[in-house]
C-alpha cells in the first residue's frame, strides 16, 4: 500500500475497532468503542484497494462480521473486478446481479433448484450464503432502499439487511446526502454503527448535505458537536438567540450548532470546521498523483456561429423558467443547435424554429461550436495516437456526437467509438472500459455520461478529457477528470472545460469555483491548507501563450486560420482552484 493508504488503514482501525493492538481487541477490552469514519481521498488514489485490504483483515480478527458494500449498481461490478484482480479469497455476493457467482452455499442452491428460477429466489440464496458467514454482500443503493422499505414484500429479508450487517461500507458515500430521501432514512436504520463512507468528494453542494453525510456515518455526530462545544466553554447563546433556543428541539441542537458554525466559512474560520471533522475524517488531497506524468486543466470560452447564436437567443422564449428545464435547454443549445429538437415544445414555440432544417443538420458537427471543437480534437488526437474521453450530463449530445464521429471518420460503434451511459446495461460497461483502456485496441473515443462514469471507474486509456457542459456541483467535474487522471495513468492528461458565449455558462462556472474552494478549505490536510488559502488569494485568470504552446493540439487549433476565430478566451485556473 502507499503511505496514505497505510495511514488510512490505521485510522479506520482506531475508529471502528478502538485501536490497533490485536491482543487488546481479541480480549474485548475495547468492545465498547464503536463508530464510523469517512475516507475522503482524492478520486483515483486507491480507495477501493484500501477498503478491500481493510475488509480482509477485519474479517480475520472479527470472523463473525457480516460486511455489506452499498454502491451504485455499476460500481458493484468494479468491486467484483477488483476482488478478482487482487485474488481476494472472500466470496462477494452481488445482490443486483442477474446470475449466481458460483460461490454461493451449495446446500442453499440445491434447495432453490427445486423451485422455478427467479430473481427473488436467487437473492435469497445469495443473502443466506452471506448470513452463513465468511463472505461479503454487495447491493446497490436503489435495491437496498426497495428491499428495506416499510411496505417491502418480504419483511424478513428487510430485517436481515437492517440487523445482520456488522460492517457497512458506503461507496460514493455522498450519494445518500438528502435527509428527506428514502435511502438516507433506510441506511440510518441499519443496526451497526461500524460504518465507512468512501468519497473523493464528500462536499457536494453545501454544508447541510455534509452534515447529513456525517450523521449517516456517525449517528452520534450531532451529540459529538454539542459535547465538543460544551467542553470549549462556548455558550449556546453564541449560536442562537434565547428565543430560538427555547423553540429548538433537543434532537436538532447539534444541527443548529452546525448551521451557525458553517453559515459563513472563510479562509480564517475554516479551521474550526476542520477540527470537528478531523477525529473521524481521513483526508488525502491526492499528492500521490504528483507521481503521474501531469495534468493541465483549461477553460475555453467559445464563440458560436451565427445560426447557433440565433438558436441560443430563441431559447429565452422557449420553455418554462423552472431552473432545471432552463439549464437543460441552454446546455443543449450551447453544444449544437439541432439538439433543441429534443425539447418538448408547444405549437407556438415550434414556430420559432425551423425543425426540418435542424433535423437535416444533426450530422453536421460544424454548425455547433462545441461539436466542432470535439471533431478537431479527435482528428488531431488520431494523428498522435491519443484517446479522447468526452463527458456530458445528458445522453442526447453524446448520441449525436457518436453519430457525427461515425459519419465523419467512417468509424463503427463498439470499435473506434464507445458510449457509456445509464441506458447501457451494467454488465456491458466493464467490457467497454477494458476495450478503451487497451492501448492496442482500435477504440479512439469514449462518450460518457457523468452519472454512469462516476467515482471508482478507471479510464486511464484517455489522455484528453472534454467536459461539454458546466454543472452546479463542482464535484462532478473533478470526478469526471479523475476517470483519466488517476493511479495507472502513463500519459500527461489535458482537460478542456467548454463554455459557449451567451448561455450563462461562465457565471455558472464562477459559482461552481466558489463551491469548490469551500470544499478544499474544509477537506485539505494541514500541510496543504496554507497552499489552498494562498492559491485563493492569488486566483487570477491566466491566459498564457506558453501554456497553450505546451499543448500541441490546442496550439495547432488556435493557430489555424479557419479555427482560431471560434476561441474567445482560453485561461488556466490556478492549481487547486479549478473544479
Amino acid at each position: 500500500m502507499y503511505e496514505h493508504q497505510q495511514e488510512a488503514f490505521e485510522f479506520m482501525w482506531k475508529n471502528l475497532a478502538g485501536g490497533i493492538d490485536l491482543d487488546e481487541l481479541k480480549s474485548g477490552a475495547r468492545s465498547d468503542v464503536i463508530g464510523g469514519c469517512v475516507i475522503s481521498h482524492a478520486p483515483g488514489t486507491g480507495k477501493t484497494r484500501l477498503s478491500i485490504i481493510f475488509i480482509q483483515t477485519y474479517m480475520k480478527v472479527f470472523p463473525e462480521c457480516r460486511p455489506v458494500i452499498v454502491a451504485p449498481s455499476g460500481m458493484l461490478l468494479t468491486w467484483e473486478e477488483e476482488f478478482r484482480k487482487w485474488n481476494v479469497d472472500l466470496p462477494i455476493h452481488n445482490l443486483n446481479a442477474a446470475d449466481y457467482s458460483g460461490k454461493e452455499d451449495i446446500a442453499f442452491r440445491r434447495l432453490a433448484a427445486k423451485e422455478n428460477r427467479n430473481i427473488s429466489l436467487m437473492r435469497l440464496v445469495k443473502l443466506y450464503s452471506w448470513v452463513k458467514g465468511n463472505s461479503i454482500l454487495g447491493i446497490s443503493y436503489g435495491l437496498f432502499k426497495k428491499l428495506t422499505a416499510d411496505n417491502s414484500c418480504d419483511p424478513k429479508l428487510s430485517q436481515v439487511l437492517l440487523e445482520r450487517p456488522g460492517l457497512l461500507v458506503l461507496d460514493e458515500g455522498h450519494t445518500p446526502r438528502n435527509e428527506r430521501s428514502l435511502i438516507w432514512k433506510a441506511l440510518g436504520k441499519v443496526k451497526t454503527e461500524k460504518r465507512i463512507i468512501l468519497s473523493g468528494t464528500p462536499f457536494q453542494n453545501n454544508f447541510g448535505e455534509l452534515y447529513n453525510i456525517m450523521c449517516l456515518v456517525k449517528p452520534k455526530f450531532a451529540e459529538k458537536i454539542s459535547i465538543r462545544t460544551s467542553k470549549k466553554g462556548q455558550r449556546k447563546a453564541e449560536f442562537f438567540s434565547d428565543m430560538q433556543q427555547d423553540l429548538l428541539p433537543e434532537k436538532n441542537e447539534g444541527k443548529g450548532i452546525w448551521v451557525s458554525l458553517t453559515n459563513h466559512v472563510t479562509d480564517d474560520n475554516a479551521e474550526e470546521v476542520r477540527s470537528i471533522l478531523k477525529p473521524f475524517v481521513h483526508i488525502h488531497s491526492g499528492n500521490i498523483l504528483n507521481t503521474l506524468p501531469g495534468l493541465r486543466e483549461c477553460v475555453i470560452e467559445l464563440d458560436p456561429p451565427p445560426h447557433q447564436k440565433d438558436i441560443i437567443e430563441k431559447m429565452e422564449h422557449i420553455g418554462s423558467n423552472v431552473i432545471f428545464e432552463n439549464e437543460y435547454k441552454f446546455s443543449l443549445a450551447s453544444i449544437h443547435p439541432s439538439l433543441v429538437t429534443y425539447l418538448n415544445l408547444s405549437k407556438e414555440e415550434e414556430t420559432l424554429l425551423d425543425r426540418p432544417l435542424l433535423e437535416k443538420q444533426k450530422l453536421n458537427p460544424y454548425i455547433g461550436v462545441k461539436t466542432r471543437f470535439v471533431m478537431e480534437v479527435v482528428r488531431l488526437c488520431e494523428a498522435l495516437k491519443e484517446k479522447v474521453l468526452i463527458f456530458s450530463q445528458y445522453i442526447q449530445p453524446l448520441s449525436m456526437i457518436k453519430d457525427q464521429l461515425i459519419k465523419l471518420f467512417n468509424w463503427s460503434e463498439g470499435k473506434e467509438v464507445l458510449q457509456m451511459d445509464g441506458k447501457i446495461r451494467t454488465k456491458y460497461r466493464q467490457s467497454s472500459i477494458d476495450i478503451f483502456n487497451d492501448m492496442e485496441s482500435e477504440a479512439r473515443v469514449l462518450l460518457a455520461s457523468t452519472k454512469a462514469c462516476c467515482e471508482g471507474i478507471s479510464l486511464t486509456g484517455a489522455s484528453r478529457v472534454v467536459l461539454l457542459d458546466v454543472v452546479w456541483n463542482p464535484a462532478v467535474g473533478r470526478q469526471a477528470i479523475s476517470r483519466a487522471y488517476r493511479i495507472g495513468q502513463k500519459k500527461f492528461v489535458y482537460t478542456y472545460n467548454l463554455m459557449t458565449s451567451g448561455t450563462g455558462e461562465r457565471d455558472k462556472y464562477d459559482r461552481q469555483a466558489k463551491k469548490d474552494h469551500l470544499s478544499k478549505l474544509v477537506f485539505s490536510t494541514e500541510i496543504d491548507f496554507t497552499n489552498v488559502r494562498k492559491s485563493s488569494s492569488q486566483a487570477k485568470e491566466e491566459h498564457s501563450s506558453k501554456l497553450i504552446s505546451e499543448d500541441k493540439i490546442l496550439e495547432e487549433m488556435t493557430a489555424h486560420d479557419k479555427l482560431k476565430g471560434m476561441f474567445l478566451k482560453i485561461y488556466y485556473p490556478p492549481k487547486g482552484i479549478c473544479a
